[in-house]
């Protein structure tokens, strides 16, 4: 079973050089997403995307999260986030898309989050670009 802290570079090598192909990512990343992970105890999901201006240079931002809240002898410890994030070339059409779509393992079906997120506009319209680059990364919050 994958752990908490292992989970980085689990994803980054299930993806390996598909860098660019965001929709095969996606996929990749909902796979990933049905595993169990150990340590994990609250199930959490993301999808958000918007222009930003992280590094100095403004992008559109695509990112996939998944959420891990980790308890140490039954007590909070830290909540941590992995991220699949790529940056586009920010374009007109790009910069009238933001949104922050949340799923939480309360009696939901993670299907139904996954077909939700493919349906937004937020979502297909990025597909018909290429994106300039991909993190895959995971931070405490």
């Amino acid at each position: 079973m994958i752990k908490v802290s292992d989970a980085e570079s689990y994803l980054k090598h299930k993806i390996g050089d598909k860098t660019n192909n965001v929709v095969e990512v996606w996929e990749i990343f909902k796979s990933f997403c049905r595993e169990p992970v150990e340590g994990e105890d609250e199930f959490a999901l993301l999808f958000q995307c918007g222009i930003y201006d992280f590094t100095g240079e403004e992008l559109f931002y695509f990112d996939f999260v998944r959420q891990f809240t980790v308890y140490e002898d039954e007590e909070y410890s830290r909540t941590e986030q992995l991220h699949c994030e790529f940056g586009f070339k920010t374009t007109d059409e790009l910069k009238k898309l933001e949104t922050s779509e949340w799923y939480f393992d309360t009696d939901g079906d993670m299907e139904n989050f996954f077909a939700h997120v493919e349906n937004l506009k937020e979502f297909q319209i990025p597909l018909k670009s290429i994106p300039l680059q991909l993190n895959i990364y995971q931070e405490v919050i």
